[in-house]
């Protein structure tokens, strides 16, 4: 059985909201899962998220692999240099790291087609 990291949306129409949650591969997006752990919320200012770092890194560990979108928060919230420092035996306070901000995106600008 491969392990994916990944979200399966919740909510009502027009408001998404995601679970962040370890699944089987071969489950649906909003499918039946192995174990919440976290929660996504993409239409706050800024986006939030949630994560149970110890069952996120305990998956890491046994293989579960992190969709592009996990991977990406995971980044974000600096997860990678916070298990190194646990695995190092610093303690949370003297780790000192901080949540990288929000990247700023360009707006998408609309080609217009060339006339021949």
């Amino acid at each position: 059985m491969s392990t994916v990291l990944r979200l399966a949306r919740v909510g009502r129409k027009n408001v998404a909201r995601y679970r962040i949650v370890a699944a089987d591969s071969r489950m649906p997006r909003d499918g039946r899962f192995l174990e919440v752990l976290g929660t996504y919320n993409p239409q706050s200012t800024p986006k939030q998220f949630t994560i149970e770092a110890d069952r996120m890194a305990y998956w890491i560990k046994q293989g579960a692999t992190p969709s592009e979108t996990i991977g990406n928060i995971l980044k974000q919230d600096r997860f990678y240099e916070k298990m190194e420092a646990l695995g190092k035996g610093l303690t949370a306070e003297t780790m000192n790291i901080a949540r990288l901000p929000e990247r700023k995106r360009k707006a998408k600008t609309h080609k217009e087609k060339k006339a021949s």
